[in-house]
């Protein structure tokens, strides 16, 4: 009992010339209570059940059995999505990087002058990044129909919206010395941008791209359940038939595309930084 009294009002401290200093009290007296209160609320407002995740948790694992051996004779039918979904990402990805090059340029503190035109770009790309990408693949399905193309949309917009906020991060860091000698021999703000900020950034940019296609192989992977392409349709149609050799095969297939486009990301991005 002493240990947790301590705990959320620990003892007075005598320093060596006398003086007594009592330290603050602990943020675990303000802290603990609401984290209480906040856990409580919601375990009642979803229903949350320990003894039904002990009494169902268990099927995870029949569904794990039923997926070993994977039925490796699928391939043929998974191949096709798989290549639609990295292309998908390919796509997105660049074209949303490409895009997000003027959009950062507008959003900098650095290179825009116009508070009003960075107050507006901020804002707008703080408002779409608040929709998910499985919501925005909603959106585009319900205007361009079922597809790929729906999916690449989704993905373009969610990479445009995260690289410019990242780039125009970076921008705002970078050595505004050559910039301004630029400038001072008469040259356009963006003409100064792109000689003497880009060449500092190439190399942070190619590796922001690479980072985020990372991110978009798995985003796109689960586009499909929305209808908007991808291997992700062929996994939600075997899990609801429950062909779990099948969705082994599918599971199997992308973590090993996964795995391997993160190596090469990976190894490509420690060459550019």
């Amino acid at each position: 009992m002493d240990k947790i009294k301590q705990f959320f009002l620990p003892k007075p401290i005598t320093l060596g010339n006398g003086k007594v200093v009592q330290p603050k009290m602990s943020p675990a007296v303000y802290v603990v209570p609401i984290l209480t209160v906040i856990t409580l609320y919601s375990i009642n407002l979803t229903k949350f059940k320990i003894d039904t995740l002990f009494r169902r948790g268990y099927q995870f694992f029949v569904i794990l059995d039923g997926m070993i051996p994977p039925n490796f004779a699928y391939f043929d039918k998974v191949w096709g999505p798989l290549l639609a979904t990295i292309m998908m990402s390919v796509i997105g990805t660049l074209v949303g990087s490409l895009l997000a090059l003027p959009a950062a340029y507008l959003s900098s503190e650095n290179m825009m002058k116009s508070k009003l035109v960075k107050f507006i770009t901020k804002a707008f790309f703080s408002v779409v990044r608040t929709f998910p990408i499985l919501v925005l693949a909603l959106l585009f399905r319900i205007i361009f129909g079922i597809g790929a193309f729906a999916g690449t949309m989704a993905i373009g917009v969610f990479t445009f919206t995260i690289m410019t906020k990242m780039f125009y991060e970076l921008i705002d860091t970078a050595d505004m010395g050559p910039f301004e000698a630029i400038m001072s021999s008469g040259a356009s703000r963006i003409q100064a941008f792109w000689s003497a900020i880009m060449p500092q950034l190439w190399g942070q940019y190619f590796s922001l791209i690479l980072y985020n296609f990372e991110m978009n192989i798995r985003n796109a992977a689960v586009l499909g359940y929305v209808g908007a392409g991808g291997i992700g349709i062929i996994l939600n149609e075997r899990l609801g038939w429950r062909l779990y050799p099948d969705v082994g095969l599918i599971l199997l297939v992308m973590m090993v595309t996964v795995y391997l486009i993160e190596t090469l990301s990976r190894t490509v991005r420690k060459n550019l930084l």
